[in-house]
């Protein structure tokens, strides 16, 4: 494990949890580089990659070639839930507001600090979201069914001249619709993997609740998203024209078949109704829209109908 030398504050921590990711988290890290994210080569920042147990750990060599501030910590033994992970990494953090990337493996586009820290400034407890996007023609668990793979993803990043043009993403993926027939950026979401809260705030809500121990979390993150948007004095903000674009990594509910992911969604929604005796895991607390459509692709509503 590695120490920051200074305990000077921050602007913002990124938070990122990773397992057996080794080709995805350096990826990952470039999206989140100061020569990548607009407005963000003199922002204080950092950014904590967490290797969560994986078989062979992450190789900080991988990414000494990235403009990116980053500390890795290795916690062998892991919990299969990631959520000790956060808390581990946020206890740590040295930023007033933190980004929490549950799934390591996703790229951002390139506006995402600039417009979740200037909805920050607008709203004083703001728990700003990024809408989910896949890498690749469809949800995942449908695409590599019909042959989508690590490699065909990476012809696909290499076809957009990713990461030189970080908004062509939405040229090669296709956002979450949860059984939704269309896409809007104005659906209401129930779950962000890059999620802006104050620090404060996440302490004030006791971290992630360690008891969604189930591997992959659970609904952990859901659980997480509805607490801080129903928490006092909260304004949810969702990000227009902004994605998170989940890599494909073998993960335990998007990268398997559609009744494998079906039968695990029950187990977790189970747990979930168990310790919070609710089966809701939408908030109701109105949300607020901050962005812009930056190319015509990022017009989901457009191209993503049923």
């Amino acid at each position: 494990m590695k120490h920051n030398v200074t305990h000077r504050p921050l602007t913002l921590s990124v938070i990122v949890i990773a397992y057996d990711m080794a080709r995805e988290i350096p990826k990952t890290l470039q999206s989140l580089s100061r020569t990548y994210q607009q407005q963000a080569e003199n922002l204080d920042y950092e950014i904590i990659v967490v290797d969560n147990g994986s078989p062979i750990p992450l190789d900080e060599n991988s990414w000494h070639h990235i403009d990116a501030p980053v500390t890795l910590i290795r916690i062998d033994n892991a919990k299969p839930s990631p959520a000790n992970a956060v808390n581990a990494a946020a206890e740590v953090a040295r930023g007033e507001w933190l980004c929490l990337m549950v799934d390591g493996a996703h790229l951002l586009t390139p506006g995402v600090f600039q417009f979740a820290l200037a909805a920050g400034r607008a709203f004083a407890e703001a728990v700003v979201a990024v809408r989910y996007f896949f890498l690749g023609p469809g949800e995942q668990n449908h695409s590599i069914a019909n042959g989508y793979c690590q490699a065909e993803e990476d012809k696909l990043l290499d076809s957009i001249q990713w990461p030189a043009e970080g908004y062509r993403l939405f040229e090669v993926g296709a956002p979450f619709r949860a059984g939704a027939s269309s896409a809007s950026w104005l659906h209401k979401m129930f779950e962000s993997n890059c999620l802006f809260i104050r620090r404060s705030k996440l302490a004030s809500l006791g971290g992630m609740d360690e008891a969604f121990d189930l591997p992959g979390g659970g609904f952990v993150n859901l659980d997480l998203y509805k607490r801080a948007c129903d928490s006092e004095g909260a304004t949810p903000v969702q990000l227009i024209g902004e994605g998170s674009f989940h890599q494909v990594h073998g993960g335990t509910t998007t990268n398997v078949p559609i009744e494998q992911r079906k039968s695990r969604t029950q187990t977790y929604q189970k747990q979930y109704e168990t310790l919070r005796d609710n089966a809701s895991v939408t908030s109701e607390t109105p949300v607020m829209y901050m962005g812009h459509l930056p190319t015509e692709r990022s017009l989901i509503h457009r191209y993503f109908k049923g």
